[in-house]
């Protein structure tokens, strides 16, 4: 059963594609601030994706999340990846987020299987967080741009004030 992978960055999808899984990866990140940081994640995630062969997807609607709404973003990202989902013939979907033990995991099961029961097709939930670890060494060894926020302009904004 091919999953549709919603992916937030490359480094976090490096453990789903070294554990084999049979997967299409689906990129569509309205959240990304700046700018900048939205051309980084894009490109290492293209490089990355063209050298392992992974089928990718690109969304660039910009319809923005609203930025340290973290419930907002979920939402926004999950429902855009269950309606693709959906229409292109997929059983289920997921995300790279459960990767991240600094994501609210209960918040994301939550509003997968939502947005899943909504568009007609299975959330597949399970904690990916026992990956991190290996993920954040596939990401050095492939030496992918790692960065150190989630995405928005709140993360961003307080990781400035923290390494100041």
């Amino acid at each position: 059963m091919k999953i549709l992978l919603h992916t937030c960055c490359a480094p976090c999808l490096t453990w789903f594609v070294d554990s084999k899984i049979d997967l299409v990866s689906y990129f569509y990140n309205p959240n990304l601030y700046p700018e900048a940081e939205f051309v980084k994640r894009y490109f290492t995630l293209k490089n990355y994706a063209s050298a392992e062969k992974v089928p990718l997807v690109f969304d660039f609607d910009k319809s923005k999340t609203v930025a340290g709404d973290c419930s907002d973003c979920y939402e926004k990202r999950l429902r855009k990846t269950a309606e693709y989902a959906k229409k292109n013939g997929f059983e289920s979907f997921t995300t790279t987020l459960l990767i991240s033990p600094y994501q609210n995991h209960e918040l994301i099961r939550k509003i997968g299987a939502e947005a899943g029961e909504e568009a007609g097709v299975k959330f597949f939930y399970r904690d990916f967080r026992d990956g991190y670890k290996r993920g954040r060494e596939l990401s050095r060894q492939f030496q992918l741009y790692r960065q150190k926020y989630c995405g928005c302009e709140v993360s961003h904004d307080s990781t400035k004030k923290v390494t100041k």
